[in-house]
């Protein structure tokens, strides 16, 4: 290889340098994007094309070399799309995400070479390398840490929800996604664009660029077999207006079996025209899409082309697969550029659409966010008519929306089934067709796909990029959208902006669902929130009854980048509690609602509000044998947590503050402590860690159908008669 006496300072850290490629005394002259400017002139101009192409082999190279150095990471499935990517740049598109958090040094890659890594510090290739995988660095798949990369990405079939959230939020920029083959055959994927489509026809600003190429993680694809009609039609058959397919194959003259190949081994001139017809349909597609008409591009190459192996096995490395294996290096050396490309690839990237992306794109600041106003809570009265706490909510959520044009809810099974229809009447479900009888019509803020996935993808994603939003569920089905809500409260914690926390109100919970059965009852969902607590920026939050529910959300509303759980019945309970006591709650972590004096005193730690009645009727059963009892409505789990149980201090917009011992003592100090919840009991943690007295907890144990909320309590040992035989046991 040829060695150089000046090579650029960003490059300490490349192993190898190349010769000169053919043509670059004619087109490698002067960048591309000229000065001043922010893409390039034309997709067809050939200095354009021959310096895409540079661009396209610097990404292989800095991906193959950056996970190398550590011996770990995915090159592979990125390797096969680096010319689409190359093409969105130099064409100035900077909002580019991702549904594969594969692709993440790609990525980096990317970020690399117009210079945003330089916001954490790192200028150099070797700086890259050295941090790659590594705590505070290049996490193995997209985080929130990362300057100028939009979204998280790791479990697939979510990389959608935040092009269609950016694309609502700003309609004048573009929005491209990549999309793997593994994605494709996610279910959620084409559901969740179809339902958006629908509901938003106008909103057309983001692009799937499908990453066509034959293999999933370790073996074929199951979209490998379709043939290049069948994928056309399937995209067409999914409401897509323009579908835009490059095939690598239609270039090759390398005589490359089968029917993904690898542009990396055509002639150089192949080379070319593969890349100019790359960048004239990535062009095309982008303004099919800026122009409303929904349109996906579809690039198909050969998964690994242009870095060590080719197909599954170029997926992943393993230990031993070093920069100094010799088939790596061998591929490093065919990617080489000379230290004079490096600079040009690098000026282009950093003129593209006006500087780094860690400077231009729409994520790298807050979203502007109209006020409030007023909340038009309703104290009701103590012991005074039953309420429907989520009908109480819904008031506040219907004003929220009339404040906010960018708020939607999202809710797979319908308001009304959730005791909030008056948000459908006040905001309107989101349809084509105009219809009063079911409150739709297609100005709508209420947003509804029967799938948890949609409803939970958008609603996180559009908090992720700075909206209030909220999505409800049945507790029962809400698992279904948990993995993109956790996903997104990670990154929110990671996030170096704030943004508004993402919210969720989930109702109808298993004791209220007996004459369905055990469909219907999974309570065990709030283990996923017990776990998540840990991480310091999830609240789980239990009103106990329409008064609390209301000082809830108003709290809620008030947070920024956390995830805030709201559990609540949709039958109607009686008023427990003021708005003062929930507010001074959602600080201390409870209330007491209720104490009497006994020759011992057992304290209930109780979680929910329909699992208060047995709670209340124990109690009086208690006092009939002189025994004491103190109820406490556990409102918010989290702050009874000590410090050092959770990650708090990791956290953006970090909340470090937890119950202290006095406090705890005052709330759960007694002779005797039982707690009570009708879901998990992971839930009751915090206080079974910090206790000292004799306790134990009951909890749901299975669910079965009954025809009363309290037939399935007792089904489950949740009885006022069980209650108070434990506690004289407890404190004899």
């Amino acid at each position: 290889m040829t060695e150089f006496t000046t090579i650029p300072s960003f490059c300490q850290g490349i192993q190898y340098f190349g010769e000169a490629l053919p043509g670059w005394s004619q087109y490698g002259k002067e960048p591309a994007i000229a000065q001043g400017k922010q893409a390039i002139a034309s997709p067809s101009d050939k200095s354009a094309v021959f310096q895409t192409l540079l661009a396209g082999d610097a990404l292989r190279y800095l991906t193959l070399q950056v996970t190398a150095s550590k011996a770990s990471g995915h090159p592979g499935g990125f390797a096969s799309i680096a010319e689409a990517i190359a093409a969105l740049v130099m064409l100035g598109y900077k909002n580019i995400i991702t549904e594969v958090g594969h692709h993440a040094p790609g990525f980096y890659s990317n970020m690399f070479l117009d210079r945003s890594l330089e916001d954490m510090g790192i200028e150099t290739v070797q700086q890259m390398r050295d941090r790659f995988r590594e705590m505070h660095g290049l996490l193995g798949h997209l985080s929130g840490q990362i300057p100028g990369l939009l979204n998280p990405a790791g479990p697939l079939g979510q990389g959608q929800h935040f092009a269609m959230a950016g694309a609502k939020l700003h309609p004048d920029v573009l929005f491209p996604v990549t999309i793997g083959d593994g994605g494709i055959g996610e279910p959620y994927i084409m559901s969740s664009f179809g339902h958006f489509h629908t509901a938003y026809p106008q909103v057309t600003n983001f692009l799937p660029i499908l990453v066509w190429n034959g293999y999933s993680q370790e073996h074929h694809s199951m979209v490998s077999t379709k043939s290049n009609a069948e994928m056309i039609a399937y995209w067409e058959g999914n409401g897509f207006a323009e579908v835009i397919l490059v095939n690598a194959k239609d270039y090759d003259d390398a005589n490359q079996s089968g029917e993904y190949v690898d542009s990396s081994n055509f002639s150089w001139e192949k080379r070319l025209e593969f890349t100019q017809a790359v960048l004239e349909a990535t062009d095309k597609a982008a303004k099919f899409a800026m122009s409303g008409k929904l349109t996906v591009l579809i690039v198909k190459q050969l998964k690994g082309a242009g870095v060590h192996k080719r197909g599954a096995k170029s997926h992943n490395l393993y230990p031993g697969d070093t920069v100094e294996k010799d088939y790596i290096v061998s591929a490093l050396k065919a990617r080489a550029l000379t230290p004079e490309a490096w600079d040009l690839v690098r000026t282009n990237f950093e003129r593209a659409a006006g500087g780094p992306a860690s400077r231009q794109v729409v994520t790298e600041k807050e979203l502007p966010l109209p006020e409030l106003g007023t909340l038009p809570l309703e104290e009701f009265p103590l012991e005074g008519d039953k309420k429907v706490a989520t009908t109480a909510m819904g008031n506040l959520i219907a004003h929220v929306g009339k404040s906010d044009p960018n708020f939607i809810l999202s809710n797979a099974d319908g308001n009304a089934a959730s005791g909030i229809n008056n948000v459908n009447i006040a905001l309107k479900i989101v349809h084509p067709t105009i219809d009063e009888t079911y409150f739709q019509g297609p100005q709508g803020q209420v947003y509804e796909p029967l799938s948890e996935d949609a409803c939970a993808g958008l609603a996180a994603s559009l908090a992720l990029f700075g909206a209030r939003t909220l999505w409800c569920s049945y507790e029962s089905f809400a698992i279904n959208g948990l993995p993109i809500w956790q996903t997104v409260t990670q990154a929110m914690a990671e996030l170096r902006r704030p943004t508004p926390a993402t919210i969720t109100l989930f109702t109808a919970g298993a004791l209220e669902q007996g004459r369905n059965g055990w469909t219907h009852q999974r309570p065990e969902i709030e283990n996923y929130f017990a776990a998540m607590m840990r991480n310091g920026n999830v609240f789980p939050l239990f009103p106990c009854d329409a008064n609390s529910i209301q000082a809830c959300y108003e709290w809620a509303l008030g947070m920024k980048n956390k995830g805030i759980t709201i559990t609540a019945s949709k039958s109607p309970l009686p008023v427990r509690s003021t708005f003062d006591q929930t507010r001074k709650a959602l600080q201390d972590g409870g209330v007491i609602l209720q104490e009497t004096e006994g020759k011992k005193k057992v304290v209930f730690a109780v979680i929910g509000d329909m699992t208060l009645i047995p709670v209340f009727d124990a109690a009086a059963s208690l006092a009939n044998v002189g025994i004491g009892v103190r109820i406490v409505s556990v409102i918010s789990p989290r702050r009874l947590y000590r410090p050092e149980d959770t990650a708090w201090q990791t956290c953006t917009e970090a909340d470090g503050h937890f119950l202290d011992d006095a406090g705890f003592e005052k709330l759960f100090g007694g002779d005797g402590l039982i707690g009570v919840t009708g879901g998990t009991s992971a839930m009751l943690e915090p206080i079974m860690l910090r206790s000292n007295v004799k306790r134990d907890t009951f909890a749901w144990k299975r669910g079965e159908t009954g025809s009363s909320p309290g037939t399935i309590m007792a089904y489950n040992g949740l009885t006022a008669e069980a209650l108070a035989k434990r506690a004289e046991e407890l404190v004899k």
